[in-house]
């Protein structure tokens, strides 16, 4: 069966393009993974954004010199595509011999090609290493759920979701166990999980079972967080819900989808794996 993403750059071999062409940037129709889960599109159950950091971002300055930097976009999920990672990262290379007036030239034409691509307005933010080399670490404020012991039997098989007795709490949990794989390579893909709801107590342990089932399933990032927001709000039933991936980069590329129905956009703060 041939890949539906076989004509995109992360199914085939790529030149690299070291002067500026925005059309490398190749879209991805959310749609498409939406309908499996069988989301409305015009009645989404969450809001929230796609954070990427990109590591390897240069140019040259008018005068030919080389200058680097560290980025972040943000990219509504209510974008009608999501970027494809390797075109992000044949795009940004195609920065790396191109001649720039300033750093705010190269913000504006990012975020204009993003915003083309994603079909939706996309925020870029230029840190020089500075500034980056400032930025704190994500401290996350909650119960590790990876400490439980327990055996496993089905790895891979989809593990249903519990809560416990109790009364409603307002608790965060996360895991740094979170695998899943690319979806046309096959390369893994690790991440940090962040839940946080408000709501009848989940069960930890069903949650951990959920996260390591996630070692064999194959989906885009920003698919793996939005299955997960679904699967624990439809079998959980929380009042509020906020589920948060870190993953760890690829191809200087880092890519964190957040999706709440209480919160706003979240903290960019590198978890300790990125």
């Amino acid at each position: 069966m041939v890949s539906p993403f076989a004509d995109t750059p992360l199914g085939r071999r790529t030149d690299y393009v070291d002067q500026y062409t925005p059309a490398l940037l190749c879209p991805v129709p959310r749609w498409d993974a939406r309908e499996v889960l069988e989301l409305d599109p015009a009645a989404l159950p969450f809001h929230g954004v796609d954070l990427w950091n990109a590591y390897e971002v240069s140019w040259l300055d008018t005068r030919g010199k080389p200058v680097v930097a560290m980025a972040e976009f943000c990219v509504p999920c209510n974008s009608r595509n999501l970027v494809e990672s390797k075109s992000l990262k044949l795009y940004l290379n195609s920065f790396a011999n191109s001649r720039f007036e300033s750093p705010q030239k190269v913000q504006a034409l990012m975020e204009n090609d993003l915003s083309g691509c994603a079909d939706g307005p996309v925020d870029v933010r230029l840190l020089t290493l500075d500034e980056a080399a400032r930025e704190p670490w994500y401290d996350i404020s909650g119960s590790c759920i990876d400490r439980i012991e327990l055996e496993v039997h089905a790895d891979g098989e989809p593990q249903a979701l519990f809560v416990d007795q109790g009364e409603e709490r307002t608790e965060t949990l996360y895991s740094h166990l979170l695998r899943s794989l690319c979806p046309v390579t096959g390369q893994p893909d690790w991440a940090t999980l962040i839940v946080r709801y408000t709501g009848a107590p989940i069960s930890h342990v069903s949650l951990l079972r959920y996260v390591i089932a996630q070692r064999s399933h194959q989906g885009f990032h920003e698919q793996i967080i939005e299955q997960a927001f679904v699967d624990i709000l439809t079998q959980c039933q929380p009042r509020q819900l906020s589920v948060y991936g870190r993953f760890t980069r690829r191809g200087g590329l880092d890519i964190n989808p957040f999706r709440s129905n209480f919160e706003s956009r979240p903290i960019n703060r590198r978890v300790v794996r990125q």
